[in-house]
């Protein structure tokens, strides 16, 4: 299944139009500091899903229970990305980011100590809310200490980490619970984030604190946003497995989550100093960005997600095969960000972006052909497909909507750009999940009906099934019949895949016609990368 700052305007300084080349070898630092801060942020979503077997051994969690170490932290997350913009105008880029890295350490380490599932999913809330401070914070630095002529560089790096880290996150997670135990998930982040925190606190000084603002601040629209995005990101995340509306909590959820929407957008356009600034919207490449930005969402999580789905319940795989199989990935991708920055100064940035939508596809088409068979090398070609073209999107899709915002709105561009990237995955995750759980049973109900005594070819399987284990002493006929059942069901679920691999080859396609409404922007853009 699952598995990326907002502000009103702030006084972000500007880079000078001939900004000089050399670069601060201290906020240089403190850059690189905090893109390794965003990349323990983005990992952690992923990190635990091919080990969520183990965590809930090792807490003695139900099944219906363990989800919740993933969604508690996505849920904190994504209210805080859009806040994070806010509190660095007020309090500042320093004391945030080093704040939120010392408390991502700390909940971290909690984590690890975690003896039952609600002390588990008190520590990945805080976690999750605390480290979604870290994201956004990282592209408006960005814009603000990288003269636009480096950008090239900087993009495809930030666009790297930020899509390299939920895409290796699998492979990553695997390796630690199998190699250590599952806790290694967790205390893996304490030395780097000791570390983070030490070095942002020391070299970064981007930007002052304006603590006059903290007497404006919308507690209303904070709590309201709150309940609307947790709302809506809990319905997305629990619907499915719980049926959705026929559920209580998910009726009360999306009803909580509607109305409190209403005051958050009200709130947004009345008050003098809204919690989220949206009027980045009327930029109309930071809209199309941002539509394209939840479109590449649904790819970034719904495929991370699905590939270990299959290799789990088809293949059997255990959280290692599967971190090693998702590699390709996120190989794919390391490579072709220095060939998508070199293109992004030379290319028109909508044909590149043509390019990785189209790449996009290919591997998905592949993938409606996938049968129980599949393995390693029938899956390699698919992944590679999907790593590159997530790099060749990644990069023109951001210089296209942050690339023409006023330095003033970067920071509160940024955050509603990374919400809008982990909202089309939560979406995307709820839509495969539905269609999966969906089409196996459409699937299941045509193959049993051609599993009928009236069809030769099926009553000649069973007979030679029922016996083969006759020969074994066992009750041949019964045992046939469910493993004829299992055939069906297998079956049925791996036709429900190729399904949705088909609507995910549409939805690129698609994107290709939506490059074309979107204005030609300069070739050397600025943009951070992908949110997660």
């Amino acid at each position: 299944m699952a598995g990326s700052a907002t502000a009103t305007a702030g006084t972000i300084p500007a880079a000078p139009a001939h900004a000089d080349e050399r670069m601060d070898p201290k906020k240089l630092i403190a850059f690189f500091a905090m893109v390794l801060g965003m990349f323990m942020s983005i990992l952690d979503i992923q990190i635990v899903s091919a080990s969520l077997a183990e965590i809930q051994a090792g807490l003695s969690a139900g099944s219906d229970e363990i989800g919740w170490v993933q969604t508690s932290y996505l849920i904190a997350e994504v209210i805080m990305i859009p806040l994070s913009g806010t509190l660095a105008r007020i309090i500042s880029t320093r004391y945030l980011f080093a704040i939120s890295a010392a408390g991502f350490t700390m909940a971290s380490a909690l984590a690890a100590t975690a003896t039952n599932i609600d002390q588990m999913i008190v520590y990945r809330v805080i976690q999750g809310f605390i480290g979604g401070g870290m994201i956004p914070s990282v592209f408006a630095a960005a814009f603000t200490i990288f003269p636009p002529s480096k950008r090239s560089i900087v993009s495809p790096i930030i666009g790297l980490i930020a899509t390299l880290a939920p895409t290796i996150g699998p492979t990553v997670g695997g390796y630690l619970s199998h190699a250590f135990s599952w806790h290694w998930l967790f205390l893996v982040n304490i030395i780097p984030g000791i570390i983070v925190t030490i070095v942002t606190w020391n070299f970064i000084d981007f930007d002052k604190p304006e603590l006059s603002l903290f007497k404006k601040f919308d507690w209303w629209g904070l709590i309201s946003m709150g309940v609307f995005l947790g709302g809506l990101e809990y319905v997305l995340e629990e619907g499915n497995s719980n049926d959705w509306f026929n559920d209580s909590y998910i009726t009360i959820a999306a009803v909580a989550s509607g109305a409190a929407a209403i005051v958050f957008f009200y709130r947004a356009f009345t008050v003098d100093f809204p919690v989220v600034d949206l009027k980045a919207f009327a930029n109309r490449n930071f809209s199309f960005g941002s539509v394209f930005s939840f479109v590449m969402g649904i790819g970034l999580y719904g495929l991370t997600y699905i590939y270990p789905v299959y290799l789990g319940r088809i293949r059997g795989y255990d959280s290692l095969m599967i971190g090693e199989t998702m590699f390709v990935s996120g190989l794919a991708m390391f490579l072709t960000a220095p060939i998508a920055g070199r293109l992004s100064t030379k290319m028109d940035l909508r044909l590149m972006m043509v390019i990785g939508f189209v790449s996009f596809a290919a591997g998905t088409f592949i993938m409606m052909h996938l049968t129980a068979d599949w393995d390693f090398y029938e899956l390699f070609i698919p992944q590679i497909l999907r790593g590159f073209g997530l790099m060749m999107c990644m990069v023109p899709i951001n210089n296209i909507a942050l690339g023409t915002m006023p330095p003033s709105r970067i920071r509160g561009a940024s955050g509603l750009f990374n919400l809008t990237r982990n909202l089309g995955g939560a979406v995307g995750l709820a839509v495969i999940n539905t269609v999966l759980t969906n089409r196996q049973d459409v699937h299941y109900e045509r193959l049993r009906e051609n599993m009928d005594w009236g069809n030769p070819a099926a009553i000649d399987q069973m007979n030679n099934m029922a016996a083969n284990f006759n020969t074994y002493g066992m009750d041949g006929a019964s045992v046939a019949i469910k493993q004829m059942v299992g055939l069906a069901t297998k079956q049925a679920i791996i036709l429900s895949f190729s399904d949705v691999f088909l609507i995910l080859t549409a939805l690129f396609l698609a994107m290709i016609l939506g490059v074309a409404m979107i204005k030609k922007p300069a070739p050397q853009g600025g943009g951070g990368g992908g949110g997660h």
